[in-house]
């Protein structure tokens, strides 16, 4: 298993301005995220064989859509997709940080886990999104949310943070429109739709200037 995933790396890295060094430490997580994954289940068994696609690189492409960024937070942050990887591009970013929001105690003992082997600039919070989302605001440039619920209910979540500033990066998948037109019957904001680099059917909708309708 863990020489398919290392034979795609190159090739899912392909497409980011990855360094030498950054690209090792994204190696080790996977190492490490492959040795835990047998006793914690941490991600899907299948999404294993394509760990640097589905998880890696689909991961890198939301950071350089807003690279200058410094302050991120991750909610839903499961196994620490895509907190741990975008704060593995940020090491050397003087006051940056990657704050993961996860209610799995097992899960945030992983990402804690790769933080502190990687040298990622992580956070972790053991709660409940809507227990702790309004502690950041005005805190963070950019709130992500991988695979995690509905865009309707990613908005009542972040609302706070985009209100206030920050900018959402929620990648979806098909029926991304049907999500939007959802959501634009409770909310007002700025969207700007682009293709997923991992997924033929993905988009990731980058949401600016929420105010309630």
């Amino acid at each position: 298993m863990m020489s398919v995933a290392q034979d795609s790396a190159d090739t899912a890295l392909k497409p980011f301005p990855v360094s030498r060094e950054t690209g090792e430490k994204l190696t080790l997580l996977v190492a490490e995220l492959t040795r835990w994954q047998r006793a914690k289940n941490l991600v899907g068994p299948a999404t294993l064989d394509h760990v640097w696609t589905r998880h890696i690189a689909d991961s890198l492409q939301l950071f350089f859509l807003e690279p200058e960024a410094q302050q991120w937070l991750d909610i839903g942050s499961g196994a620490g997709f895509p907190g741990l990887v975008i704060a593995l591009m940020l090491p050397d970013v003087s006051g940056a940080r990657v704050h993961c929001v996860e209610s799995n105690a097992r899960k945030c003992a992983f990402i804690r886990h790769a933080a502190r082997v990687t040298g990622a600039p992580v956070d972790v919070h053991n709660a409940r999104i809507e227990d702790v989302l309004r502690d950041f605001t005005g805190k963070v440039d950019v709130v992500t949310a991988r695979a995690l619920a509905p865009l309707s209910q990613l908005l009542v979540w972040s609302a706070p943070l985009l209100t206030s500033g920050a900018i959402g990066l929620f990648p979806k998948g098909d029926n991304a429109a049907a999500e939007l037109t959802e959501a634009r019957k409770s909310w007002k904001f700025d969207v700007e739709t682009m293709p997923s680099r991992t997924d033929s059917r993905g988009q990731i909708l980058r949401i600016r200037s929420l105010v309630q309708a």
